[in-house]
């Protein structure tokens, strides 16, 4: 009897165990779908650091630069270079919480909700008025995300970029294991203030089109375990220990049988 039972104890523990196929592949629905063109671009945020540097021949941009060296406030932030390498501190600006820097000559500038293309335009505008044809370069250096949950190598990401895709930060993570919850990923974002939470299914294609494909500064990435996680927790460390404890009973029942 309890040979006849066997199979089926197998049987079960093994797809208990296992995961959907259409749980784990992202884009499932392709063939209908239909890009609405996504044009995302980074808005500048509250508490982030740029680093705006203005170019002009001679010293005529000098002026609208902040010092190599030795100047800290509540306006600007200091990152140092390797004292012992001989590069110098570079200073960035720190946008407050109201959407403001504070900028040599040009004074205090709002840059809170504007592209870097946006503020550069803005620069170039005002800066027209002292030099001619100035250059311009404008990055946010503390563009950071975090990922968490059911991923490979959960962590917080410093990025080089300022564009990076959900399916990208994942990546970054290690891509998520066979126990994430791919259709119910959680993005936290802070939005004027305030802290939302949304989920996103990656097994639909259309989340492409989702305002939160493109990830922002600062946000958090949650993968949830799903269902045979959440099961094999209490389960899973004991399947073994079970069937081998069923195969040797098996194999005593038949020997005292005989």
């Amino acid at each position: 009897m309890i040979r006849k039972v066997l199979p089926f104890l197998l049987l079960f523990f093994v797809f208990t165990s296992c995961v959907p196929r259409k749980k784990i592949v992202y884009y499932q629905n392709l063939t209908s779908f239909e890009d609405s063109g996504n044009n995302f671009e980074t808005r500048i945020k509250s508490d982030d650091l740029l680093m705006i540097i203005i170019s002009a021949p001679g010293d005529a941009a000098k002026d609208f630069n902040l010092p190599a060296l030795g100047i800290t406030g509540t306006d600007m932030f200091s990152s140092s270079m390797d004292a012992a390498s001989g590069q110098q501190r570079i200073q960035t600006y720190h946008v407050d919480n109201n959407g403001f820097i504070q900028f040599p000559v040009l004074g205090k500038l709002e840059v809170g909700g504007m592209t870097k293309g946006e503020v550069i335009e803005m620069l170039n505008e005002k800066l027209n008025k002292y030099i001619k044809d100035p250059v311009i370069n404008l990055r946010i250096v503390n563009f950071e995300i975090a990922v968490s949950g059911e991923v490979a190598r959960p962590g917080r990401f410093t990025l080089q970029t300022e564009r990076i895709t959900l399916p990208e930060a994942l990546a970054m993570a290690g891509d998520m294991t066979v126990y994430g919850k791919r259709d119910n990923v959680l993005v936290r974002r802070d939005i004027n203030g305030k802290k939302t939470f949304n989920y996103i299914d990656m097994t639909k294609a259309d989340f492409i089109n989702s305002p939160f494909y493109y990830l922002q500064q600062n946000d958090e990435v949650y993968v949830e375990p799903n269902k045979t996680k959440i099961n094999s927790s209490g389960v899973g460390p004991n399947v073994s220990v079970i069937i081998s404890a069923t195969s040797v009973l098996i194999a005593l029942i038949a020997i005292l049988t005989r």
